[in-house]
């Protein structure tokens, strides 16, 4: 068994939890805060320890996760004085959100100007891989402080270490760029053999292994045809990656046409079709009123 860290995650909502439940199952001494404390206290039966606020959370960390809503969000706690003051020496912080990859890199030098050690290791796989534990971790910052973090990764997932500050959250924007545009060919695709007479689900068994399968097809298309569109990704999140995406793309100057269509699609879907709270696999409602059938 790994050698038992301790570890403070900050950020229980759909996908903190699962995570936090893996890094107790691997062994390790875990505390828990989230501003809305009713979420974190679940995991007190699971044998996290609640902290009753951000800076008593982080006391006596070796490891502390962000898990929150952006950049801003991780960015705001880092740049605390009262939280910087209590970090412990040599302590490692890991900001698992999605955010801009201009975000980590302001976070990686405020911390390690201050002798701490900053990773940027957003995720892929949704609650299930969270739950699972089989998340898609991208790395980015130093190789040896990626090192110092691996058996802390490997209890939620595989991590790859990417690159240097910032690429850990530049992987990710390219990862929900496919994702999003994958989610637009798929819903398609659902509704073009729905509304041809095949059998949805008996179209996705056959397409299985093939060039055109993927975890979306398979997943996404099921929660399409089914009319299943709980939250695992939210379409709110979705919108917010796609407009980092879209930043980061100009300031390299670059056009990302499919990108910048979808990204309008999802922001429809969310602001006059009410889909902001669905599953980013919702827009393959957006999709059925572009072309006029009931929703």
């Amino acid at each position: 068994m790994a050698q038992s860290r301790k570890i403070t995650l900050i950020g229980t909502g759909l996908m903190g939890v699962p995570m936090a439940r893996n890094l107790l199952k691997a062994g390790h001494d875990v505390t828990v805060w989230n501003r809305t404390a009713a979420r974190a206290e679940p995991l007190v039966a699971d044998g996290a320890q609640l902290a009753a606020d951000a800076v008593q959370a982080v006391q006596g960390a070796e490891f502390v996760i962000t898990m929150l809503s952006d950049g801003f969000a991780t960015g705001a706690l880092v740049d605390d004085p009262a939280i910087q003051a209590a970090l412990s020496p040599g302590a490692i912080w890991i900001d698992m959100s999605s955010a801009k990859p201009e975000h980590a890199r302001a976070q990686h030098a405020t911390l390690t100007a201050l002798g701490f050690g900053h990773l940027d290791a957003p995720v892929s796989g949704g609650t299930k891989g969270a739950e699972d534990a089989t998340l898609a971790i991208m790395v980015g910052g130093t190789a040896e402080t990626f090192e110092a973090a691996r058996a802390v990764f490997e209890a939620m997932g595989r991590p790859v270490h990417v690159g240097p500050s910032g690429t850990g959250q530049l992987s990710k924007l390219a990862n929900q760029t496919i994702v999003a545009v994958t989610i637009s060919a798929v819903a398609e695709a659902m509704l073009l053999v729905e509304q041809g007479g095949a059998d949805p689900a008996a179209v996705r068994a056959a397409l299985k292994g093939g060039f055109a399968d993927s975890t979306i097809l398979q997943q996404h298309g099921e929660r399409m045809t089914k009319g299943d569109f709980e939250p695992g990704g939210l379409t709110k999140f979705q919108i917010k990656d796609l407009n980092n995406t879209l930043d980061e793309a100009e300031s390299l100057g670059l056009s990302l046409p499919a990108t910048e269509t979808v990204r309008d699609r999802f922001q429809h879907f969310s602001d006059a079709m009410g889909g902001a709270e669905k599953d980013h696999s919702g827009l393959y409602l957006e999709l059925k009123q572009r072309n006029g059938l009931a929703t």
